[in-house]
């Protein structure tokens, strides 16, 4: 490295001497050391380097560590540090006092360094235009991803006494939020399911899973539009469904139209098209949801947007459909270990953000081979990693779906008693038990609803007109290539 860019990279040597010196002179001051410094990567001077090498290789075989024995262990990774080098250091330090301190800005000089290096390298490869610029964001996010890192391995241990006062606010903050109708974390959109979770909590993953056609998607939905319609900005990272079927999904979900009008029939009452105009797409449009359904199918594409979403629109709730159409460049070859990458990921992007995760996953066949067709936790596909990562597994478990007879099934007296028809199963709930919760499917306007909620009852679309005239329709109606495009193949 020449010494221009040494003289322009961030560092201390009197830091990186303090730290050393600390070391040297108090055993205690190894110890608090190495609990923030945990590779001579901290380090920028050579000397310096081999030194806390040095030091590092005693530490771990337990041998005492001063001038001597430090000297030796140089000499026997064959430095040339010599022992006149480590007296000048120790000679500037009279205690460890602030070691704790010092290691920490070392930490953050070390991080500096990483971003400067970094940029640089992407910004060179940037102006390569036959690098893959796909490619290069996976690489940028890669080492943001190791900044990250850095800055955990960093973090000093707490006392319980430290964590016992974080305890203590959480069960104020609880205790004065009991009743029906207040919850600690987001809502679900089902007052059932809240008073079951008390919300999705601040660095939650949630699995969502079910077989395909059960309505992973239309559940998730009811929680993001509850979300919404309180204010909480929400991300929804669509790989399966573009942003317009999505979209219509939500305002049927939003309101009493089938899902059939708003994608395939269109309205056949002209007070339907008023209605929607006047009623529902002012209110939704101003919804603060933000969907993408173009972006890249890898983890770190996920990642960036989920960041960049937090920054500019403070989201409250990350949604991603769906898990096994997520992958991880850095894991080709063995889809179990991409699996396992990507879902721990999900659960370390939650807890970066501070937000609840949503993941919804598709279940195997397996479920298929059981009488009564309830999913299990072993029915998760492709890695036994999602359930150890995910804090609330749920599962969604209609026995209409396989035309199971529910009346006169004592098995599911308890969900006609409700009115209902549908089973929310948490197989795992880290924060809680497990349980059940019954909800009722409404096929054609493709939404959940809780039958138990009296304002979740479902009114019908107006039957009276409610035009003062025929020319009041509002907006004219698009042609058909604003809607479906023209036959451009770009």
């Amino acid at each position: 490295m020449s010494e221009v860019v040494k003289k322009d990279l961030p560092h201390s040597f009197d830091i990186e001497e303090a730290v050393i010196g600390a070391m040297l002179v108090d055993k205690n001051g190894a110890d608090d050391a190495m609990q923030i410094i945990k590779d001579s990567s901290a380090f920028y001077d050579p000397k310096h380097i081999d030194i806390f090498e040095a030091i590092q290789k005693l530490y771990s075989n337990s041998e005492p560590i001063d001038m001597l024995t430090v000297a030796k262990q140089l000499r026997a990774n064959g430095s040339s540090v010599v022992a006149e080098d480590i007296v000048n250091i120790t000679q500037k330090v009279v205690s460890s006092a602030h070691i704790e301190y010092h290691s920490m800005i070392l930490l953050q000089y070390r991080i500096r360094r990483m971003i400067v290096m970094f940029n640089t390298t992407v910004t060179l490869a940037a102006m390569d235009e036959t690098v893959d610029v796909f490619d290069l964001l996976a690489r940028w996010q890669n080492e943001f991803d190791a900044v990250a890192e850095v800055i955990t391995k960093g973090k000093a241990s707490v006392s319980i006494h430290e964590t016992m006062k974080e305890l203590t606010k959480r069960i104020e903050f609880i205790s004065k939020s009991t009743g029906e109708d207040n919850i600690t974390g987001i809502p679900t959109g089902f007052k059932r399911v809240d008073r079951f979770t008390s919300g999705y909590q601040p660095g939650d993953l949630i699995i969502l899973a079910a077989r395909p056609g059960m309505g992973k998607t239309s559940l998730v939905l009811k929680t993001v539009l509850e979300n919404a319609k309180a204010g909480n900005a929400v991300g929804f990272y669509s790989l399966e469904m573009d942003r317009v079927q999505l979209t219509g999904k939500i305002v049927a979900n939003d309101t009493n139209y089938h899902l059939s009008q708003i994608l395939k029939t269109g309205f056949d009452k002209p007070q339907y098209w008023e209605s929607y105009m006047i009623d529902h797409h002012p209110r939704i449009s101003n919804y603060p949801i933000h969907i993408v359904d173009e972006g890249g199918g890898d983890i770190s594409d996920i990642v960036v947007q989920a960041r960049q979403w937090k920054r500019k629109h403070n989201i409250k709730l990350l949604v991603v459909d769906y898990l096994q159409l997520v992958g991880d460049k850095t894991k080709k070859g063995n889809r179990e270990n991409e699996v396992s990458s990507v879902s721990r990921r999900f659960k370390l992007l939650a807890k970066e953000l501070k937000i609840p995760v949503i993941v919804l996953a598709q279940l195997s066949r397996a479920v298929e081979s059981r009488p009564n067709k309830r999913p299990l936790l072993s029915d998760l596909r492709e890695s036994g990693s999602i359930e150890q990562d995910a804090d609330i597994v749920q599962f969604i478990y209609r026995p209409g779906y396989y035309g199971i007879e529910i009346e006169g099934n004592y098995e599911y007296e308890l969900m006609v008693k409700e009115g209902a028809n549908t089973e929310i199963i948490f197989a795992k709930y880290r924060g809680g038990s497990t349980g059940v919760s019954n909800l009722l499917w409404i096929g054609d306007k493709t939404k959940f609803v809780d039958p138990t909620d009296p304002n979740e009852s479902v009114v019908e679309l107006p039957e009276v007109s409610v035009y003062n005239n025929p020319n009041q329709l509002v907006g004219n109606l698009p042609n058909e290539a604003d809607v479906f495009g023209d036959s451009s193949p770009f």
